[in-house]
């Protein structure tokens, strides 16, 4: 197999395939029909060198094929594919024009000037990047109802105006530079246009609450919302949000159209988007006419003020406030037997897919006697439903019912990130909302108030370092593989292979708590909104926005607000592979009931004990475990030469040996680091393994044997979707592990390290 082809896909509009070796015509032929929809355009540079490109503009891609430069490469380099007869293909191929060869600057996936991303950003992106295909992550909603005339015209023109004003709204992720990048870069353009959609008002559509049922209505508008939420946002491309306008009913008695905004959470959080709405309808009331020039500070204001940060101070503080190992983090049991099979979304009517919603709500008595409860012991709501959430998360851990062992408990809370010292950062639309590992030790023997004060005492000391990310927090107090681990020595013929030391690790957070304080009524007695009546001049009402939260990824989330009548309305959402709906209701529900008969307690003389009793009697929810160890996991095959050399994830194709790989370790002499997963992953399992080496921003290549190129390749456009430098994929040879193949995979890593440097 000696002088077999072997290609080097550089990913990028166009999409290059480098193609080293003798070409085999029938299978180019069969490449070159697969590419068909894609524009193929075929450059030859030697007899042994020749670039394959492709450009398919958006909504061309053949549907049904993902990966399809994978595809190509695969079916370029199985000698076992070629069939038939060479025919015309030869004299095609020795009647091209000879060109010079490329190199990676010719098809660049592009360095751009910009300000680095924060370390929240880059975990969001890491997110959704690497989450399994379903409901996209970190997607927000804001809907809302309106009432009178709606100018088309004026409203696009009053969005526009928002976006020329906002900084944000025209910003977008690059790769950053350096070889290899060092991770997403966040650019603003100068102009970007708003995604606005309009909608007519259809019989069975969202519009349709008067003539067809309230009921009817709002299963069509929660259809609307999910659709919105299943697209994903292209976050190269200015404008983290979107709206969509739904016409209502003519002469019907609701309202006359309904708005959503979508927003992505890798620039926008929850608070700005209530901002820009309201800028946008002080904008409608003048006519779409800008409300002053642009906003500052605005996002890269923000930016620089954390790049400025020291944080030797919060490194010293987390050392000490991290949950520590072993702390409980969802309140739940391990099940046994499998979970109950998901009902679709569809026919559910709540949640998405892989994501089940449940909800709860205290009438306003129950809400204002919590609120009195909880004063009087100095803390807020927040506080109260924290401490609720605590005591569940002791009565899963305990051993049996009644036990005073004292435990240690950790969850996550949601901070706004605009108690910074960064002047007007409370009007400033960005991602600021960050959640924080918080932890609490519970003690069944000690006084309720307590538990209180700690939490509330916790709460105001991570509060300081709000604009730390909980990445960040994981790197300085735990472990993570880097690629540079300490190595030992495996029975694998002599291969090492590395994996991080095991011992105890701080726990991953598994449930999310956010007190999302903004009243959906004004107060009582209190001055009205001047935005209403610059409205009513132009004879429109708007409904309170109502919001959507974002599935976060995380087993289950929590959050909590007041509604317009005064109650406390508590919204779950939960991850259907670790949580049946039944069992994540039965959670919310069990919360609630803490916190209407918690009030009841004396602070005086009530105990941790005394608030557990609460539950007696009722089922402890059941839980799928973790599935983090039977996730694949990257195996090392050859540290790399020297810190900041890079990696090269060889890409197991589906059915080959678990050390297939290994004698390319032994036989390539590259200065990067080898690794490899333990068993063949599709892209987004083998993107989650890859999450430490794309976190620590180094040099990266991915490789494979022949059959490997289609999930190569769908990682690396996966990652340059997430404004990392998208990394080249080097294809060559077979998984039999023969010398030959072994020299072509070498030498396609060999070409893509040129290349790329």
């Amino acid at each position: 197999m000696d002088g077999a082809m072997t290609v080097v896909i550089a990913p990028g509009s166009p999409l290059a395939l480098d193609l080293l070796g003798p070409l085999d015509a029938p299978l180019l032929a069969n490449a070159l029909a697969m590419a068909a929809p894609c524009g193929p355009t075929l450059r030859r540079h030697t007899a042994t060198h020749h670039t394959l490109q492709l450009t398919c503009r958006p909504g061309e891609r053949p549907a049904g094929r993902p990966g399809l430069a994978g595809r190509l490469a695969d079916l370029l380099t199985d000698p076992a594919a070629a069939d038939g007869h060479p025919g015309w293909w030869s004299g095609v191929l020795a009647a091209l024009p000879q060109q010079p060869p490329p190199g990676r600057a010719e098809h660049p996936a592009g360095a751009a000037a910009g300000l680095p991303a924060s370390a929240r950003q880059r975990e969001v992106l890491l997110d959704a990047m690497t989450a399994p295909p379903g409901a996209q992550l970190h997607l927000g909603q804001l809907h809302l109802r309106w009432y009178g005339p709606l100018d088309r015209t004026r409203f696009d023109a009053a969005w526009q105006a928002v976006c020329d004003r906002e900084a944000v709204l025209r910003a977008a992720f690059a790769p950053g530079p350096g070889r290899g990048g060092s991770g997403p870069v966040v650019t603003v353009a100068e102009r970007a246009e708003i995604g606005v959609r309009h909608d007519p008002y259809e019989p069975d559509g969202a519009g349709a609450g008067a003539a067809g049922g309230a009921s009817a209505g709002a299963a069509a508008w929660a259809a609307v919302l999910r659709s919105e939420r299943e697209q994903p946002f292209d976050l190269g491309r200015p404008g983290p949000l979107r709206v969509r306008r739904v016409d209502g009913e003519s002469g019907a008695h609701g309202p006359d159209a309904r708005i959503v905004l979508t927003y992505h959470q890798a620039l926008l959080d929850a608070p700005s988007a209530r901002l820009l709405l309201r800028s946008f309808l002080r904008a409608y009331a003048a006519e779409g006419r800008p409300a002053g020039g642009e906003r500052r500070p605005a996002l890269p204001d923000h930016l620089r003020w954390l790049a400025a940060r020291d944080p030797a101070a919060a490194r010293e503080f987390w050392d000490r406030a991290a949950p520590p190992a072993g702390a409980r983090t969802l309140p739940a049991v391990p099940g046994t037997g499998p979970l109950p099979a998901p009902v679709p979304a569809a026919a559910s009517g709540e949640g998405d897919g892989g994501y089940g919603r449940a909800v709860e709500r205290l009438n306003p008595t129950e809400a204002l006697r919590l609120r009195g409860w909880a004063a009087a012991r100095g803390v807020a709501e927040s506080t109260a439903l924290q401490a609720a959430w605590a005591l569940q998360l002791h009565r899963a851990a305990s051993p049996a019912p009644g036990t005073a062992e004292p435990l240690t408990v950790a969850f996550g809370v949601s901070v706004s990130g605009r108690g910074i010292a960064l002047e007007g950062t409370d009007r400033l639309p960005g991602p600021l909302a960050n959640p924080l590992p918080l932890s609490v030790d519970v003690d069944p023997a000690a006084p309720l108030a307590r538990l209180l004060t700690d939490l509330r005492d916790r709460a105001l000391g991570l509060a300081a370092y709000e604009w730390i990310s909980a990445g960040q927090i994981g790197e300085w107090t735990g472990r993570k593989w880097t690629g540079r681990e300490d190595m030992r020595r495996e029975e694998t013929g002599g291969l090492e292979t590395g994996r991080a030391e095991t011992g105890p690790q701080p726990p991953r957070i598994e449930s999310l708590i956010t007190f999302d304080r903004v009243s959906a009524r004004p107060a009582a007695g209190g001055p009205a909104d001047p935005l209403d009546g610059e409205l009513a001049e132009a004879d429109v009402r708007v409904s309170p926005p109502e919001p959507v939260e974002a599935y976060t990824g995380l087993p289950f989330a929590l959050t909590a607000r007041h509604d317009r009548a005064g109650g406390l309305v508590l919204t779950a959402d939960s991850d259907r592979t670790r949580l049946a709906d039944a069992e994540a209701a039965r959670i919310l529900a069990q919360t609630a009931l803490l916190l209407r008969e918690l009030p009841e307690a004396d602070l005086h003389r009530a105990t941790v004990a005394d608030a557990l009793t609460l539950l007696d009697g009722l089922p402890l929810p059941r839980a799928v475990a973790g599935p983090y160890g039977a996730a694949p996991r990257l195996v090392t095959l050859r540290p790399a030469a020297y810190p900041g050399a890079g990696t090269v994830l060889l890409v197991p194709p589906p059915d080959a040996p678990p050390d297939c790989y290994a004698p390319v370790a032994r036989a390539h002499r590259g200065l990067q680091a080898l690794v490899t997963l333990d068993a063949p992953a599709d892209a987004a399992a083998a993107l989650a393994a890859l999450r430490p080496v794309l976190a620590a921003g180094e040099p990266l290549l991915l490789g494979c044997f022949s059959g490997g190129g289609a999930v190569a390749y769908e990682v690396a456009e996966r990652i340059g979707a997430h404004g990392w430098r998208a990394p080249l994929v080097s294809i060559g040879g077979t998984a039999d592990g023969g010398p030959a193949s072994v020299r072509d995979l070498s030498r396609a890593l060999w070409a893509a390290t040129r290349q790329d440097s």
